[in-house]
């Protein structure tokens, strides 16, 4: 094990002492998460949810979103915001799922090799290296560790990416550097991290479980 995989390990273990082992909200099924977590991009948690309870009131099955008129989607989605964006980038996915497969059905996935798995997520539109994680890791339990905007940033501070690497870089690098059993834990903790103590503009560095371990933390002990 690297050094680097050393100190990623001791992160995710301090994290657990300060935070405990974090319990994400109930898994949904695979492609209840895809709408989900497209649903979640360039928006907060609540936005994300108001939106995608609204869909699922609107319409009573997957199937109907996908058949639906493109404005009343629209319209059932707007609380997430770029509504026009993602009402269309929704159903044209649901769509070439059900030309590829027969049905809304992506528990086939769990038995691909991974990386087969996760390119076969990525190459709809609107579905990135996170949004094939998230699916995989949370829906279908495979050892997949989405990067976040919490988690590029936080990572970087740390000092376990190089500060240059973009975030598609971000996810094989991060996926390399922590044990797989510990992606779900490590992956939640590490947001909670980057919301509550690891702020984009003023880190609460005198306040943080892994201040030892972290480059900028060790830079800045005012």
């Amino acid at each position: 094990m690297s050094s680097l995989a050393q100190r990623a390990l001791k992160i995710h273990e301090k994290l657990l002492e300060a935070f405990g082992e974090p319990i994400w909200r109930n898994p949904l099924p695979p492609v209840d998460e895809l709408v989900s977590t497209i649903l979640s991009q360039n928006t907060n948690d609540a936005n994300r949810d108001r939106a995608f309870h609204a869909l699922r009131a609107k319409f009573a099955t997957w199937e109907a979103v996908r058949d639906a008129n493109a404005e009343e989607v629209v319209a059932a989605i707007r609380p997430a915001g770029l509504a026009n964006q993602k009402g269309p980038r929704i159903q044209q996915v649901l769509r070439q799922i059900t030309e590829e497969r027969g049905s809304l059905d992506l528990s086939f996935l769990k038995d691909l090799p991974l990386e087969e798995a996760r390119s076969w997520l990525t190459k709809f539109n609107g579905v990135g290296p996170k949004t094939a994680a998230i699916v995989l890791c949370f829906s279908l339990g495979r050892p997949a560790f989405p990067v976040d905007t919490h988690i590029y940033r936080v990572s970087g501070r740390i000092g376990l990416r190089p500060e240059a690497m973009t975030v598609e870089q971000a996810h094989p690098h991060l996926e390399a550097l922590f044990p797989p059993e510990t992606y779900y834990a490590a992956h939640l903790n590490l947001i909670r991290l980057g919301r509550e103590v690891c702020h984009a503009r003023k880190p609460k560095c005198p306040n943080c479980p892994i201040r030892k371990l972290c480059d900028f933390g060790k830079q800045n002990r005012g």
